[in-house]
């Protein structure tokens, strides 16, 4: 069992938008998150952390569920035209440095985190999996959220927490299960 006091504290050192202690069990999981994955995302089927390469939707629930506590962070950041989808994309590390921050905060504090973040993993210039090899980063390595088919809206919705936040706004959202 983690020190909670010691997670509230680092958490609170932290740019975090939100963040807020979830129960796996509650989280949705479904086809249809994983259905635009398969047939709107161009990362399908290239790389660790997407599908397929991360297992289908059931087998990434029985690993969701096998943790007690999961952690949801949230960043936002601004750009000059949300349209312009390489701006916003730009904003992407930032929210990946900080979810790898809670990552090494849970493991300093004895957990051995599972983390999903945000797309598809961008780590390697070419990923393992295009060769059939296992990744070589399987610890900085993260899935997206979604690649697992979890439906993300309905606990945002329940906990009040906005996901839009006006034109120029992008929202990153990570669970850490641990």
């Amino acid at each position: 069992m983690i020190d909670q006091k010691k997670l509230e504290a680092g958490l609170a050192q932290l740019p975090l938008y939100v963040y807020a202690h979830l129960d796996p069990k509650t989280l949705e999981f479904s086809q249809r998150i994983r259905y635009i994955c398969q047939h709107d995302c161009p990362m399908y089927g290239k790389t660790w952390a997407c599908p397929p390469g991360v297992g289908n939707v059931e087998e990434c629930e029985e690993k969701c569920r096998r943790y007690d506590n999961c952690l949801m962070i949230g960043t936002v950041a601004e750009v000059a035209d949300i349209a312009d989808i390489t701006a916003s994309l730009a904003t992407r590390p930032a929210h990946e440095a900080i979810t790898n921050q809670v990552r090494d905060l849970l493991r300093e504090l004895g957990a051995q985190p599972y983390v999903l973040s945000t797309e598809s993993c961008a780590i390697c210039q070419r990923c393992a999996y295009l060769d059939g090899l296992p990744c070589r980063l399987p610890g900085k390595m993260h899935p997206c959220v979604e690649s697992h088919g979890i439906n993300l809206l309905p606990v945002l919705e329940e906990m009040g927490i906005a996901f839009q936040y006006g034109e120029n706004i992008i929202s990153w959202f990570s669970l850490l299960f641990y």
